[in-house]
């Protein structure tokens, strides 16, 4: 790790790194269930959105639908996920969890539950959703600024910019 204290407590540079870690620990938990990272990210989602249009996932996901299609083929093939047409629109489709992926996303709760607690060890649960609360609070301040479109400018060039325009 670098003794830079601006790479060591840049919130963008500690955020990436600590996400990777945490990531990279849950990932070789869930090789052992035979499934990919992108894989259990369509799972989890699906949990919590059973029966949502194939082409909102991938919106959420934030990948191309041709490449949530591939993900849920392979899903599919281990009959973890199935399609359904949607009544509203026949070129849509609708995703449902099969009964039989069930077990498998129980072992990804407990996945899920034992990185976290590895995450925050030696720090008290106070604390812990104390710093979950203040992360939800950065996501919602940077959610709210792409919405808006705010802050797209860097700030050193609009006040160069300015600076320029006022003849300096």
């Amino acid at each position: 790790m670098s003794d830079d204290p601006y790479l060591t407590r840049s919130l963008g540079f500690l955020l990436a790194d600590v996400s990777r870690l945490v990531r990279k620990r849950f990932d070789g938990r869930a090789r052992s269930l035979g499934l990919t990272r992108a894989q259990w990210r369509v799972l989890a989602q699906l949990r919590r959105r059973e029966g949502i249009n194939q082409t909102v996932l991938a919106e959420i996901l934030e990948v191309e639908t041709i490449t949530l299609g591939r993900h849920i083929d392979r899903l599919e093939a281990k009959g973890f996920v199935e399609r359904r047409r949607d009544p509203g629109d026949r070129r849509a489709w609708r995703l449902f969890l099969k009964a039989r992926v069930q077990p498998v996303l129980d072992r990804m709760r407990s996945f899920s539950d034992v990185t976290r607690g590895e995450a925050l060890k030696g720090i008290p649960a106070a604390e812990s959703e104390a710093l979950i609360d203040h992360l939800l609070r950065i996501k919602a301040n940077m959610l709210e600024l792409e919405r808006t479109g705010a802050g797209d400018k860097n700030p050193e060039e609009a006040n160069y910019a300015k600076e320029k325009s006022d003849g300096g």
